[in-house]
C-alpha cells in the first residue's frame, strides 16, 4: 500500500524535477500523479508572462517565430547564465557559432549544456531565467 508521506514526496519530487505525471505499478498497488502543465499556469499568470517578455534581451511575446529554434531536450529549470549574477551566455542580437553553449537546462540536480546546432544569431528568446521548461520547447530562436 501507498501511504500518504510516500505520496507527498513524490509530488514534491514532481515539482522539484518539473515532471508533470508520474506512474508507480507496485504488484497489486498502481498510483497515477499528475500536475498542470507550465502552459496553463502561464495562462493563469498571463500579465507575469508579458512582463517578462519585456525585460532586456528578451524579444517581445508578439514577434513571429523565425529562424532555427534551439529547444529544450529534456524538462527542466532554463538558466540564461553559469551562475547568479553572471553574465548570459547569449542576448538577443548575438552571433552564435555550432558547438556554443547558449544556455542550462538543470533536470535532476544535473547542469545540461544547451549547444548552438547551427552558427547564426540570436533573434529571440522565449522563456527567462530560473522558468520550467517542457521538453521540446523552444528556448530561443537563431536567424
Amino acid at each position: 500500500m501507498i501511504d500518504k508521506d510516500e505520496i507527498r514526496e513524490l509530488a514534491a519530487l514532481m515539482e522539484e524535477t518539473g515532471l508533470t505525471a508520474l506512474e508507480i505499478d507496485r504488484k497489486n498497488d498502481t498510483m497515477r500523479l499528475e500536475r498542470a502543465t507550465l502552459a496553463s499556469s502561464v495562462a493563469v499568470a498571463g500579465p507575469v508572462a508579458v512582463a517578462a517578455a519585456e525585460k532586456p534581451g528578451v524579444a517581445p511575446a508578439g514577434e513571429a517565430a523565425t529562424g532555427n529554434a534551439i529547444t529544450a531536450p529534456m524538462v527542466g529549470v532554463f538558466y540564461a547564465s553559469p551562475s547568479p549574477g553572471a553574465k548570459p551566455y547569449v542576448s538577443v542580437g548575438d552571433r552564435v557559432t555550432k558547438g556554443q553553449v547558449v544556455c542550462l537546462v538543470e533536470a535532476m540536480k544535473l547542469m545540461n549544456e544547451i549547444l548552438a546546432e547551427t552558427d547564426g544569431t540570436v533573434s529571440r528568446i522565449c522563456v527567462d531565467n530560473g522558468q520550467v521548461v517542457e521538453f521540446g520547447e523552444p528556448l530561443m530562436y537563431l536567424s
